[in-house]
């Protein structure tokens, strides 16, 4: 699939985007669009764009699966003795947002997908019949529903392609073609799971209305993405951004310099958000009010958005912070890639450097001369799964413990987890790593640090424990334990190749 780019020069009517007037409306020179094409041409290795035989895949398989949207639908209407005429034009749509409906997916990628329904289907239809015919598909695989977490999603696997789909029911009789989900009216009298389902596809929607010029914002996000998790900085749950957020600070951008191509907003990406005095909230568009009561993002009336260190805020209403889960070091840490990665496009746009070395790997295990290393264990690879993913969503609560510590500065955590050697090599056992990197403040008038991290370490293990005991997901086997090495010992648990960390990785996954 090619890059498509704008290289015209024509300046954008007055039409204003975002919250402010923008910082400039220069449009591109000869030098920007040549600069753009060495962007993409130094983004084809990665692996960031999909093949077009494979982005021809996707759409067939959307479109299976919309028809068997359809097709539930009207059997669950025919089975409720729906009157003829709402029968004819029941409905029903598969919706995609994320990634995939940004034009921003890496080959082989989940797709985000939301299942809207009528007012007379319920969630439990879709967590049954529906969850009951796609187990009769041929083509799916690996089916799995997850109806109690926050946002209830049926998993597959479809043709190959995963897919995770999310249910909402609208209170509509039918569910039009051109049904716009930006529409705030639609969430009237809706359950509150369904508004958190759809809050995607609303965002995801709005995003791309915001933006002055798609193909451009699309081609920097593509590069940003890249930046962000070559440089290890790749991380909602790790307390960094995740793709929503990534998207709506390129997106913030676009709206700064409309008329820019790739080469410029990247460049301005970092120029922006290196200087930016957070904690003031990046926007969009100016929130608004719409008398639904339902919560949102709003310092001067909830206490607990004071205390969000980085707030990016999502632009369709129920108004969120994306970045919660930011904290003193993980913030620190990307100011600080910020900075790096704007005195890196100011050499390429004077052309003293190649855009190859914006997205050469920082190296995490020689840059801290101290090292947490945090290792999780089952005996099956199915309990593995949960407890892993259990685990890694908690270790921010122990960066945050270790935050507090007055001997410590910054702990920095790499989002890449790693296999982890067994402790006995003749029993079965799958076992994963973390690695957090130190910064150490010698205590005054000493020369000698000697600090104790037991205690942090044994309120996260025992925090997790209780947590998996109390959901009973807690099995016989399962163990997680922590250690403190300095840089020098890492070797005894990361083999050579990690370590040694080539300076660019030549496929980065979604």
């Amino acid at each position: 699939m090619p890059f498509p780019v704008t290289t015209q020069g024509t300046q954008q009517p007055a039409k204003r985007y975002g919250i402010s007037s923008p910082i400039s409306l220069a449009v591109p020179k000869e030098t920007d669009c040549l600069l753009t094409q060495r962007l993409i041409e130094t983004l084809r290795p990665f692996g960031v764009v999909e093949e077009e035989e494979e982005l021809q895949r996707r759409i067939l398989v959307l479109e299976k699966l919309n028809n068997l949207v359809k097709e539930w639908i009207r059997e669950i209407s025919e089975s409720k003795s729906l009157p003829q005429s709402i029968l004819e034009n029941v409905g029903g749509k598969i919706f995609t947002f994320g990634s995939y409906r940004l034009g921003v997916y890496t080959t082989g990628a989940d797709i985000d997908a939301l299942c809207i329904a009528p007012r007379h289907v319920d969630r439990s239809d879709f967590f049954t019949s529906f969850y009951a015919k796609l187990k009769l598909q041929e083509e799916v695989k690996d089916l799995r529903a997850v109806e109690e977490a926050f946002v209830p999603v049926i998993k597959l696997c479809f043709d190959g392609i995963k897919i995770d789909i999310l249910f909402a029911r609208l209170a509509l009789q039918t569910i039009p073609e051109d049904l716009d989900l930006r529409d705030d009216s639609l969430l009237k009298n809706l359950d509150i799971r369904c508004i958190r389902s759809l809050n995607g596809c609303r965002v995801t929607g709005e995003i791309l209305h915001l933006v002055p010029n798609i193909d451009n914002f699309r081609l920097t996000l593509r590069a940003i993405k890249l930046w962000a998790k070559c440089h290890n900085i790749y991380s909602n749950t790790l307390g960094f951004l995740g793709g929503v957020s990534w998207a709506m600070l390129v997106a913030r951008t676009c709206q700064l310099y409309p008329n820019a191509v790739a080469s410029t907003l990247v460049q301005k990406f970092f120029l922006v958000f290196s200087a930016w005095e957070w904690p003031n909230p990046v926007l969009l568009k100016e929130p608004e009010e719409r008398n639904l009561n339902l919560p949102v993002w709003d310092p001067r009336v909830n206490p607990s958005d004071r205390c969000h260190l980085m707030p990016i805020i999502t632009p369709a209403y129920p108004q969120q912070n994306s970045t919660y889960n930011v904290s003193v070091s993980t913030r620190m840490v990307m100011i600080e890639e910020f900075k790096q990665g704007l005195a890196i496009t100011d050499e390429i746009l004077l052309s003293k450097a190649e855009w190859s070395k914006l997205f050469e790997a920082p190296r995490f295990f020689q840059k801290y001369k101290h090292y947490i290393v945090l290792l999780a264990s089952a005996p099956t690879e199915k309990q593995h799964l949960e407890w892993v993913g259990l685990v890694e969503s908690k270790i921010r609560i122990l960066v945050g413990s270790l935050e507090k510590n007055e001997f410590i500065t910054l702990a920095h955590v790499n989002p890449q987890s790693f296999p982890a050697p067994k402790e006995n090599p003749d029993k079965e056992e799958f076992c994963t790593m973390w690695v957090i990197g130190l910064v150490l403040k010698k205590p005054e008038n000493s020369e000698i640090l000697s600090i104790d991290l037991t205690y942090d370490i044994q309120s996260f293990t025992d925090t997790v424990c209780s947590q998996a005991i109390n959901s009973k997901m807690f099995e016989t086997g399962m163990k997680i334990a922590a250690m403190h090495l300095r840089r020098e010992e890492l070797h005894q648990l990361l083999p050579h190749h990690v370590l040694q960390e080539k300076h660019t990785q030549q496929k980065v996954e979604n």
